[in-house]
């Protein structure tokens, strides 16, 4: 079986030891980077075709949301899962237009982090349970105003 391979992107060396922790312990990943910012986090994409990049939102150089829509434009085939504290909406949509196509909650991201590399990876899209309700109830509201 082939590992998927992953670029951990963020600008706080302790998380990404932690992301490293949890993702060296399965069997089909592998982590071959890390960046410590947006502009590494792009480079490093370019060089090593990561099947996957962990992204950040907020960091230093080039924050996270313009790194994904430059590796997206560059590598079409690298799917990008961002990491943020911000739970709000417009995070969301905005690494959405970015080209992401996962957005885990840093808070509860340790046991949805090996899901939505595979789910990714596969073709899919993953969002931590809480933006997955968040959207869902938008839609919903949204949906009983236009019609």
């Amino acid at each position: 079986m082939k590992s998927i391979t992953v670029l951990i992107a963020d600008d706080n060396k302790r998380l990404r030891s932690e992301f490293r922790k949890i993702l060296e312990n399965e069997t089909d990943i592998k982590v071959v980077g890390e960046a410590r910012n947006g502009r590494v986090a792009a480079e490093l994409a370019l060089k090593l075709r990561p099947a996957v990049v962990l992204m950040d939102i907020s960091m230093p150089l080039l924050n996270g949301l313009e790194a994904t829509r430059q590796i997206c434009k560059a590598l079409p085939d690298v799917k990008v899962v961002v990491l943020s504290a911000h739970s709000d909406y417009a995070y969301v949509g905005n690494a959405i237009e970015a080209g992401a196509v996962g957005y885990l909650l840093k808070q509860t991201s340790a046991g949805h982090i090996c899901p939505a590399i595979r789910a990714v990876q596969k073709g899919g899209t993953f969002f931590s349970p809480a933006i997955a309700k968040s959207c869902d109830h938008l839609n919903q509201q949204s949906s009983k105003t236009s019609v």
